[in-house]
């Protein structure tokens, strides 16, 4: 029998086909989220579903149908028949969740906050306008801006309902930890979901980082697909690029992105306050890459004559605006759970913004303190490996509701001390001390 898995990001989706008996990912695909047309956030999106239901319908038919197209295309990579897939099960942010099950937002939009349902959802593919009767599980949604993607994240790690390691599932997933006492598990995604576990409880919390780090609001971006500008370095003046099937870059990913501003940061061509220098105080030959563009400076990672592709002043500021939603996050996570980030024995990483999102990368930016960086793991499709975790253990999502209920969700919205740690992390840390010789 097999079953389809899907995890209905903010900007980037994913889904993938198992076989539930081998307990194996047969195929996996990706694609933009097309209600990216009514806003690049879930802030936009919930606005326009708020204000037409006309719109709110229009946006449930783009995503229903562009996951069924995700289906077919799965089945016909590994040809497997679309009536023999039996399950499927879908993990997002309420948000996402909400306008695909054609759910009014009102309660997720205006305070306080709150999802229409917090359980999981059993439905039947007819529910959803796909054609046959397969069996379809949409992931509880705990609370807030705290969703079925943050539950299906965890579960993948390893956690379940009663605390314990859930079945162990051969070669599909990458092998998963003892939980340990004080753990955090972050996605770096559009919605910035973050999880404190410790013991019994999970405290979470979502910051709204806006879609940068997943490639999305740059001038440039795109999702981590071949063609995207995946890592960006600057060796002895020169610029170092690798591109996603070594072919001619188009475009430049989440991840590559931010390896660009801390390499900005490290030769000095980028200040703390986030302003990109003029090409008259840069005294390296890197100053011919400073361009004006739109009025405002930009750094010419590639050109050609085909396209030229840049880092923008305004990108460098969606960057920053995003670290600083996440780090602020993180510590009123860690106020109000009086889980201090000293104390972690582990961070769990995740996100759709490239292959590789260093932890290094993430101190230089802002996000993370110097003890986190050795205790980061990072996983692939973390939300996906939990649902496609739910589907093989076999109990109808019982450990997965289970799970859910152990959440204690905090609001960060109209938080006066979010708002301050915010503005208080909006810069770049100081790297004057950097050498370049030995990076």
């Amino acid at each position: 029998m097999y079953a389809l898995a899907f995890d209905l990001g903010t900007t980037t989706l994913a889904a993938s086909l198992i076989d539930l008996r081998q307990g194996l990912r047969l195929a996996m695909t990706g694609s933009m989220n097309p209600q990216r047309t009514y806003g690049a956030d879930v802030v936009s999106r919930l606005d326009a579903a708020l204000r037409s239901d006309a719109t709110r319908q229009e946006m449930s038919r783009l995503i229903r149908d562009e996951l069924w197209r995700l289906a077919l295309e799965l089945c016909d990579r590994a040809g497997v028949p679309a009536s023999a897939v039996r399950q499927a099960a879908i993990a997002g942010n309420p948000a996402m969740q909400h306008i695909l099950l054609g759910l009014p937002v009102r309660s997720l939009a205006l305070p306080p906050y709150r999802p229409l349902q917090t359980a999981g959802s059993a439905l039947t593919a007819g529910d959803l306008g796909w054609p046959g009767d397969a069996a379809l599980y949409v992931f509880p949604m705990p609370g807030g801006f705290v969703g079925g993607d943050t539950v299906a994240f965890l579960y993948g790690t390893g956690q379940t309902g009663n605390g314990d390691r859930g079945p162990g599932i051969g070669k599909l997933f990458y092998p998963s930890r003892i939980p340990r006492p004080a753990s955090l598990f972050l996605d770096m995604g559009t919605n910035g979901e973050m999880a404190l576990l410790a013991g019994e409880e999970v405290w979470a919390t979502s910051a709204a980082a806006g879609p940068a780090f997943e490639g999305g609001n740059l001038t440039c971006g795109m999702a981590a697909l071949p063609g995207a500008i995946s890592s960006v370095r600057i060796v002895e003046e020169r610029l170092r690029l690798s591109v996603i099937g070594n072919g001619p870059p188009i475009g430049l990913c989440g991840s590559a992105a931010i390896e660009a501003v801390c390499e900005l940061l490290h030769h000095g061509l980028l200040e703390p306050s986030g302003r990109l220098l003029d090409g008259d105080e840069i005294v390296s030959n890197l100053a011919t890459r400073v361009i004006r563009h739109n009025g405002e400076n930009a750094f010419v990672l590639h050109r050609d004559s085909q396209r030229q592709l840049l880092l923008t002043q305004g990108d460098i500021r969606q960057i920053q605006l995003a670290k600083a939603a996440i780090r602020a996050g993180l510590e009123v996570l860690a106020e109000r759970s009086r889980i201090h980030h000293k104390a972690l024995r582990e961070v769990v990483l995740t996100g759709s913004f490239g292959a590789v999102l260093r932890p290094e990368w993430l101190k230089t930016v802002g996000i993370f303190d110097e003890g986190m960086v050795d205790i980061t793991r990072f996983v692939p499709e973390g939300a996906l490996s939990g649902v496609e975790r739910a589907l093989l253990a076999g109990d109808g999502f019982d450990s997965v509701g289970q799970l859910a209920g152990r959440f204690k969700v905090l609001p960060l919205s109209g938080t006066p001390l979010f708002e301050t740690l915010f503005l208080e992390h909006i810069n770049f840390p100081n790297t004057s001390s950097f050498n370049p010789e030995t990076h």
